[in-house]
């Protein structure tokens, strides 16, 4: 096991961890997109961006994409590189504003944190549907963990700290079963080849209706191109 440092808060950290794990010709058969935040208060990352927007999906858009070369060259026919990226049930209640995604005229710590999640499932449709055009060996799905005992509750109010203090050992999932869905989708034979899917409980899932309307897909990619920096060659693919 070996560590490299990388905030996904921070597009220059990005692009230096990616530039340090290039340096070391590795081949990278699963990337799992796991970082976040939740319910925090206003606040921006150093480039600008809101943060649940700026870290839980523009962060994992950036790295994903940087490193979507060493994925196809390491993922062969008979075993895939895969992608996972963990959403949340919490997509099913967000809205993605492309008008402003940076919920600058009326900001909600839910509302940012709903959408940065759909915004995360949209993402992997969209991925998908371009591994597949391009016809590479690599497969893009997101995985629901379910509701997790872990400190990512801490800008939660008082009241629900105490009742989750007070019910997790029977209404939540210990981190080790939260993982479970991704340790599935990362590396059960079951899944090899199967990319577009919204995984809970180790299966498949219909997500939000809204995350499969392909227009909106196509029009968050683009906007996240820009945002991030990188070129939108996808915008040229059906």
């Amino acid at each position: 096991v070996e560590f490299l440092y990388c905030d996904l808060a921070s597009m220059k950290s990005i692009r230096q961890f990616v530039q340090q794990f290039r340096a070391k010709n590795c081949p990278l058969h699963v990337l799992v997109n796991n970082a976040g935040v939740m319910l925090v208060p206003e606040r921006k990352t150093e480039d600008g961006f809101e943060e649940h927007f700026g870290l839980n999906y523009l962060g994992h858009f950036l790295l994903t994409n940087l490193l979507l070369d060493t994925l196809k060259q390491s993922g062969t026919h008979s075993d895939n590189a895969r992608i996972i990226t963990v959403s949340s049930a919490t997509h099913y209640v967000g809205k993605l504003h492309l008008n402003d995604l940076q919920s600058r005229c009326s900001y909600s710590p839910h509302g940012a944190y709903a959408q940065s999640k759909l915004a995360l499932v949209l993402f992997t449709y969209r991925l998908q549907h371009l591994l597949t055009a391009n016809g590479s060996h690599v497969t893009a799905n997101v995985v629901d963990p379910g509701v997790v005992n872990t400190e990512l509750y801490k800008h939660v109010f008082w009241v629900v700290k105490v009742v989750k203090w007070m019910t997790a050992w029977l209404f939540f999932k210990t981190p080790e079963e939260g993982a479970s869905t991704t340790i599935y989708a990362a590396v059960s034979p079951e899944v090899e080849g199967a990319g577009g899917c919204y995984l809970y409980n180790e299966e498949r899932t219909k997500s939000a209706d809204v995350a499969y309307d392909e227009e909106l897909q196509k029009r968050l990619w683009t906007e996240s191109c820009k945002m991030v920096g990188i070129s939108d060659e996808a915008s040229r693919l059906p």
